[in-house]
């Protein structure tokens, strides 16, 4: 497991510490800062913005993994991308017809893409993007809230995207965001996914360090 990147979600960060828990997160192992973003329309939850990305960039060096859970994404992304995305995941279901278009237009303003899937979405969905994609993303639980547990079904669709992004000898990273624990971490990665999404599972730790470790196998 030791190729597995972990992205810990900052959602499950002490947001009046914003600052200092991300630049702890590079220090303690982290591979790449997951950001969710989140409006209250296509999610039933309210997180933070494009000005959040931009403050906490000078903290760290490590790439930030947007994920944006809002409808109309595509009128958003150059916005993201100027704040210091690295990567801007966006959902099949917010943008409908317009994922293709929205995927390229991220790439256009110099960040990387990719397809996001929710647990009740066919991974049809994302296959049809692959090629445009430099991450495919599958939720392991229904988006909106931190801590909840992971849906084992979603297993096959890890399975499946990793099959293809193999046939088509794709370099795009394949995460799974959502319910990860230190107790599941490797089954999950044994399925295709080397990214893994971890809130809580590093927050709710004593020793985020070695909990970061421990979900990477080492």
């Amino acid at each position: 497991m030791n190729n597995v990147k972990i992205a810990p979600s900052v959602l499950s960060a002490d947001f009046a510490k914003m600052g200092d828990e991300v630049a702890g997160l590079q220090r303690f192992g982290a591979d790449m800062i997951h950001v969710d973003v989140m409006d209250g329309v296509f999610v039933p939850n309210i997180t933070f913005g494009i000005k959040m990305v931009k403050d906490i960039r000078p903290y760290t060096k490590l790439p930030f993994d947007v994920h944006l859970m809002i409808v109309e994404p595509w009128k958003y992304v150059e916005r993201f991308a100027a704040a210091g995305a690295d990567y801007i995941t966006v959902h099949a279901e917010a943008c409908g017809e317009r994922t293709a278009e929205t995927l390229k237009r991220i790439r256009g303003c110099g960040a990387k893409c990719g397809v996001v899937i929710n647990p009740d979405t066919p991974a049809e969905k994302a296959e049809a993007v692959l090629d445009l994609c430099d991450m495919a993303v599958v939720m392991g639980v229904h988006p909106g809230f931190g801590g909840q547990k992971y849906i084992e079904e979603v297993g096959k669709k890890i399975a499946r995207l990793a099959g293809a992004l193999k046939a088509r000898k794709s370099a795009a990273l394949l995460e799974l965001d959502g319910g990860v624990t230190e107790e599941n971490a490797a089954k999950i990665a044994s399925l295709g996914a080397n990214v893994l999404v971890a809130g809580s599972a590093v927050f709710g730790a004593k020793d985020k360090k070695a909990a970061i470790a421990r979900l990477k196998g080492i």
